[in-house]
């Protein structure tokens, strides 16, 4: 049963998907940095976009003007939250169909380009030099 476990584990697939799903969770962490870092601070630049601190309290004793403050004081509806996460979502999709349109762009740029054809093999040259000699002997 090891050994199976081994050849499962081992094949080309397996390992293939391995290496996509750390590649992709690393490239994740840099779409979020990119989003949150970068892209964001210059929408709450623009128009003051910052949804984190949009709840609702749902009772009486929830006062506080910061959502950390507000969960310390009782339950609270937060959907400033759900909003900064919805147009992260958002700006991360329409990041990756920009990567993923760049990358099929490139795919189809390499595929219209002429192959080279290969040099001919030895046997070949050699064989083609005996032919050509053959018919200027016979001519």
């Amino acid at each position: 049963m090891l050994e199976e476990f081994k050849k499962f584990a081992l094949k080309g697939n397996v390992v293939d998907l391995a290496i996509g799903v750390i590649i992709g969770a690393s490239f994740g962490k840099i779409v979020d940095s990119l989003v949150s870092d970068i892209i964001m601070p210059f929408f709450g630049a623009i128009g003051g976009l910052d949804f984190s601190n949009y709840y609702v309290g749902l009772n009486s004793g929830v006062t506080a003007p910061v959502l950390d403050e507000a969960k310390k004081q009782g339950a609270v509806l937060a959907y400033g939250s759900f909003l900064t996460v919805a147009l992260n979502f958002l700006i991360i999709a329409f990041v990756l169909f920009l990567v993923v349109k760049g990358i099929n762009q490139l795919r189809k740029n390499e595929a219209a380009k002429p192959e080279t054809p290969a040099p001919p093999a030895a046997d070949v040259v050699l064989l083609t030099e005996i032919r050509d000699l053959l018919r200027q002997k016979a001519v």
